[in-house]
This record gives structure tokens, C-alpha cells and sequence, in this order.
């Protein structure tokens, strides 16, 4: 399973946020390369960048920061927040970003998201964010009504290649994953499925691997310092998927 650490942005900052709420925001005295230099340094091969005010304007905010990031490091980026184009996705792949992570804009316009798939294929990723079991849109400040497993099926019909998933009620609070949610996905699903949110033990990573997850993104309990990214790439080294 891969072990990708996460930057949130807000402002050129690293942030955390509890549950998804702006209002409940934890800033982290590290500028955005220097923390994507050490998770290199530490084993990092993929990096999670999320653009939390391009998540609420609707515009990427950070894609500065995204360039500054590839062109000082090796890492191989994922980026999302405020991507709501198939002319910004491009414009994010081409300053360096491996992938793009579209959430919103897919439950609004199901024509762009065949669009986007159809052109871009491995490099857009749904991200798929619930709450209580329905999609979260405009950075998790809205319930869409669309229940997350019936918009994952429909994505996959369209020709999304990969998810990543998010449980926003776990995001940040470092009490364990939403299992449950992920294993109802798993179900549903032919396509890797990337866990996110609630990971605070090198137990709930272990967890996840078990679980057959292609890989997940792990944030506050690596910036508070609970276990080390090398000792999270270890501990589900050798792990058998159940």
C-alpha cells in the first residue's frame, strides 16, 4: 500500500483542518517545499497537495506553489482544489502535477466529467468526499444530496480510472478511518480506491493495507508527529491484503 503524505494550503501555509471546517484550522510553521523536501527525504514517492482556497473560490489559488514543489523535488504530485476545468486540469499538468484530483465540478457537470476522463484518462482522479454518506462539494461546505457510492458507480461507468476517498466527519481528527464507508466502496468498485482521512495510528494503517486500498493519504498524524512517514512506509510493508 503507498503511504502518501498530505499538504493542505491555505494562504501559502501548511493547515490542517478538523472535520473539514475552515473555522476549525490548525497552521503549520513549515513552508509547503520545505515539508515536501522532508517527505521526500523520509521515503515519499507520491505527495497530496490540496488548494483549500481554491477548494471554496472555485479557482486553484496555490498553483505557484504546486510549481515551486516540482521543480525542488522529485516527488510525484497529486493536486486538487478548485480544478473545475478540463482547461485548468491541463494547465496544472503541465506545470508539473502527475495527476489532478476533481471533486465538485463532477457532481455538477457529468458531461465535463466524461470529458475529463475520456481526455485525460489516468492523469484526473475523482476525489470523492462524504458526509454521512453523501458527496461534500465546494470544499466540504456543501451537502450535493448525491449519496457517495451511486456517484463512485457513475464515475466508474464514465471512465474514471481511481478515486480517492475521503470520509470528511474522520478528516483530521486522527480517530480511525471510516472502514465501513471503504469497504461498501470496495464493493461497489472495480478501480483502485485511494483511502483518506482519520489516520492516527500506524494500527489504522495497517488496517488499510489489510484492506486491499491502493494507497493512502495521510496528513495531521504526521505533522503532530505520531509516527514518522518512514515508520508508516514500514509498518504496512509486509502486511497481507485480506
Amino acid at each position: 500500500m503507498l503511504i502518501i503524505p498530505a499538504i493542505d494550503l491555505i494562504d501559502n501555509q501548511c493547515v490542517r483542518l478538523y472535520q473539514g471546517d475552515y473555522e476549525q484550522e490548525t497552521r503549520y510553521d513549515h513552508s509547503p517545499v520545505e515539508m515536501a523536501k522532508r517527505f521526500q527525504d523520509e521515503g515519499a514517492t507520491w505527495l497530496h497537495v490540496v488548494d483549500l482556497d481554491g477548494a471554496k473560490s472555485g479557482q486553484p489559488q496555490h498553483l505557484n506553489v504546486l510549481h515551486d514543489i516540482v521543480m525542488q523535488t522529485e516527488l510525484n504530485v497529486e493536486f486538487g482544489g478548485g480544478v473545475r476545468s478540463l482547461e485548468t486540469a491541463k494547465w496544472a499538468l503541465e506545470l508539473g502535477a502527475k495527476r489532478v484530483v476533481i471533486g465538485t465540478k463532477l457532481v455538477q457537470d457529468q458531461s465535463l466529467a466524461s470529458t475529463l476522463f475520456g481526455s485525460l484518462g489516468t492523469k484526473v482522479v475523482a476525489g470523492i468526499d462524504t458526509r454521512q454518506g453523501n458527496v461534500a462539494i465546494h470544499g466540504w461546505t456543501e451537502d450535493s444530496g448525491c449519496p457517495g457510492v451511486q456517484f463512485a458507480r457513475m464515475m466508474q461507468s464514465m471512465g474514471c480510472r481511481r478515486i480517492i476517498f475521503t470520509d470528511v466527519t474522520t478528516d483530521g481528527t486522527m480517530a480511525g478511518p471510516n472502514v465501513h464507508a471503504l469497504k461498501a466502496l470496495q464493493e461497489a468498485l472495480d478501480i483502485p480506491i485511494i483511502a483518506s482521512g482519520g489516520v492516527g495510528t500506524l494500527d489504522d494503517l495497517r488496517q488499510l493495507a489489510g484492506l486491499g486500498v491502493e494507497g493512502v493519504v495521510v496528513g495531521k498524524a504526521l505533522y503532530e508527529r505520531e509516527f514518522t512517514l518512514k515508520e508508516a512506509i514500514e509498518a504496512v510493508t509486509k502486511v497481507p491484503n485480506t
